[in-house]
C-alpha cells in the first residue's frame, strides 16, 4: 500500500483529527494519553524520545513504546529528537510498525535541548534538516512530521515551513512562541505567525499555544485556518478540554489512577499529573502538598488524592450561598481549569523579591549561568564551590573527549576502531577482528570455559599458548579467539573432539 500524504494522511490515517494531546516530557505516557482520548482528544503524541539512546538501548524501546501497545491509542504519532540522519532514520525504523507517522522535534527551546544539540537549537541548520527529512521521507514506511517553534519574523518563518515541506514534511505543528519564550518568559503565542504558515503550505498544519480551553480551540481554527489544534499545558490541567467540560478534579484523578493500575507508569508521572490537576487546591492544603511529594507508592498516592476529595467536600458542604472563588479564579479550587504561568513581574511578587532579576531566576539557573557568563550559581553548584574553590564551572574549560564513531560515548584512547570499549568488543566478536589496542576479557565464569574450548580445540591452530595466557586471564590472539571459539565448534553431526569439551562447548553456547 503506497504511503499516504499531505491532505489525504491527515483525512485517512489521522481520522481528520481536530484535537491533540502535544508530546510532552514524562508526561504524555499511556495511561495519560488513554484518559485523554476518553474526553475528546483525537490525536495524542508520545513523549520525547532520544533517536540516539532508543537505537542503541533495548529496555528503552520496551519502556516507551514497545511494551505499550494498546488498540485503543491510535492514531498515535512517536517524536524523536535528533540531530543526525542515519541515527534519526535507524531509530524510526525500529518505531514505525507501533505508531501512524514519526515527528521530528524542532521546538524544544529547554537547555538539555542546547546541549545536546537538538530542537528549536537545530532552526538555523536548515541543510542537516532537509537531509534529515529527505531521507526519512525516502526510508520510512510512514509519514514524517515536524514540530517547530516560530522565529520573530514572519516572513523568516514562512520560508523555513517550505523548506520543511519541500523536503518531505507531511504535516506541521507550529508552536507560535520562539525559543527564547519559555517559563516566565513565555508570553502569548503568535497565531499570527501560525496563520502565516498555514496560508503559505499545502501540508496539514496544527497549531500549539494560547489553548486553555474548547473556545480557545475553536478561535484559534477559526482565526488561522488550521487542521488542527495541540493542547499541552491545558491538557495536564484538564483533560476534558477538548469536551468543553470543567469536571471535578478528583473525578479526573481517580479516572487517571485507575488507568494507571493496569497500564502502570513510573511513580514520578504519576505525581507530576496529580500535582497538575490539583494545583489550586494545594495551594490551600499546603500539608497534603507535601504529603504527595513524599509518598514513596501509587497507594500512597491514592490515599492522598482520596484525602484531597474529602476535604473539598467538606469545604462544599461549608459553602455560604452566594459565595464566589478566591485568588481571581474563574471556578472553585476543586474543579478542573486552567492556570496562568504569571510572568516575571508577577512571580518577583510571589517570591517577594524587590527586584527583577531575583523573580525571574525562579528556582533554576537561567542561561547565563549554563553559558558561565553569570556571576550567579545554582545552589548545587555552590555547594561544589565551597568544597573546592578552584572549581570553575565553565563549559570552555571542560575536557574534550574523542567520540565512539558507533554510539557517541567517549572512545577508547586504545582503540584502533574509534570505538567504545563496548563497540570494540562487538566488533571483535561479529567480524572476528581484535583490537591490538584492547585487552578484551570475557565475563569472569566464562574464563574457565573459555581456556577449555580454547585448548581443546584451537591450540593447534595457533601453536603454543604461552604469551597468551597471563594470571589465569584469557588474553585475545589476533583473529578474534572469542568469535572463533563459536565458528570452530563441532558442527551438528561432526564426532566432537572430547566428550567432556563437547559438555563444556555446550556450556559455553548457552551461557553467552
Amino acid at each position: 500500500m503506497p504511503k499516504l500524504r499531505g491532505e489525504a494522511f491527515w483525512r485517512e490515517t489521522l481520522r481528520s483529527a481536530h484535537y491533540v494531546v502535544a508530546p510532552m516530557v514524562d508526561q504524555s505516557e499511556l495511561a495519560w494519553r488513554l484518559l485523554s482520548r476518553r474526553h475528546g482528544a483525537q490525536l495524542c503524541y508520545t513523549p520525547m524520545l532520544h533517536a540516539q539512546v532508543f537505537l542503541r538501548d533495548a529496555n528503552y524501546r520496551r519502556e516507551n513504546l514497545y511494551g505499550e501497545a494498546c488498540p485503543e491509542d491510535r492514531p498515535l504519532i512517536v517524536q524523536f529528537c535528533a540531530n543526525d540522519p542515519e541515527v534519526f532514520v535507524q531509530a524510526a525504523l525500529l518505531a514505525q510498525d507501533y505508531c501512524d507517522a514519526i515527528d521530528l522535534n524542532l521546538g524544544c527551546p529547554q537547555m538539555i535541548a542546547k546541549r545536546g544539540h537538538y530542537g528549536a537549537f537545530l532552526q538555523e541548520e536548515w541543510d542537516l534538516l532537509q537531509r534529515m527529512i529527505l531521507l526519512a521521507n525516502e526510508k520510512l514506511s510512514v509519514p514524517i512530521t515536524c514540530k517547530i517553534r516560530v522565529f520573530p519574523e514572519i516572513a523568516k518563518t514562512v520560508k523555513y515551513a517550505q523548506m520543511l515541506e519541500k523536503a518531505g514534511c507531511q504535516l506541521l505543528t507550529v508552536h507560535g512562541r520562539t525559543k527564547e519564550q519559555k517559563g516566565p518568559l513565555a508570553g502569548v503565542a503568535s497565531w499570527e505567525h501560525i496563520q502565516a504558515v498555514r496560508k503559505a503550505v499545502s501540508i496539514p498544519v496544527f497549531a500549539n499555544g494560547n489553548i486553555q480551553c474548547l473556545k480557545d480551540v475553536e478561535e484559534c481554527i477559526r482565526k488561522t485556518g488550521v487542521h488542527g489544534v495541540m493542547s499541552a499545558e491545558g491538557n495536564l490541567h484538564n483533560p476534558a478540554l477538548f469536551e468543553g467540560r470543567n469536571p471535578l478534579v478528583w473525578e479526573m484523578a481517580e479516572e487517571y489512577l485507575e488507568i494507571v493500575q493496569k497500564y502502570p507508569c513510573p511513580l514520578s508521572y504519576v505525581r507530576a499529573h496529580l500535582f497538575k490537576l490539583w494545583h489550586h487546591t494545594l495551594q490551600v492544603y499546603q500539608q497534603l502538598r507535601e504529603e504527595l511529594a513524599k509518598v514513596k507508592t501509587l497507594e500512597g498516592i491514592v490515599d492522598v488524592n482520596r484525602e484531597l476529595k474529602l476535604r473539598c467536600q467538606e469545604e462544599i458542604a461549608n459553602q455560604k450561598e452566594g459565595e464566589k472563588p478566591k485568588e481571581g479564579l474563574p471556578f472553585f479550587h476543586w474543579i478542573c481549569q486552567p492556570y496562568i504561568r504569571p510572568g516575571p513581574k508577577e512571580r518577583c511578587k510571589e517570591n517577594g523579591a524587590s527586584g527583577t532579576e531575583k523573580g525571574m531566576r525562579g528556582k533554576r539557573a537561567l542561561e547565563e549561568e549554563e553559558d558561565g557568563n553569570s556571576e550567579f550559581l545554582s545552589k548545587n553548584k555552590q555547594k561544589k564551590k565551597l568544597r573546592n574553590p578552584n572549581k570553575s564551572f565553565d563549559p570552555s574549560l571542560k575536557p574534550k573527549y574523542a567520540k565512539c564513531d558507533q554510539c557517541g560515548n567517549p572512545k577508547g584512547n586504545k582503540c584502533v576502531f574509534n570505538m567504545c570499549r563496548g563497540c570494540c568488543k562487538k566488533r571483535a566478536f561479529k567480524e572476528t577482528a581484535d583490537c591490538p589496542g584492547e585487552v578484551l576479557q570475557p565475563p569472569e565464569h566464562l574464563r574457565g570455559l573459555l581456556w577449555t574450548c580454547w585448548r581443546d580445540h584451537l591450540c593447534p591452530s595457533h601453536g603454543t599458548t604461552s604469551g597468551h595466557i597471563k594470571s589465569w586471564k584469557l588474553m585475545l590472539p589476533p583473529g578474534g579467539i572469542y568469535a572463533q571459539c563459536f565458528q570452530t565448534l563441532p558442527k551438528s553431526g561432526q564426532a566432537p573432539v572430547s566428550g567432556r569439551a563437547e559438555t563444556q562447548v555446550s556450556v559455553l553456547k548457552t551461557s553467552i
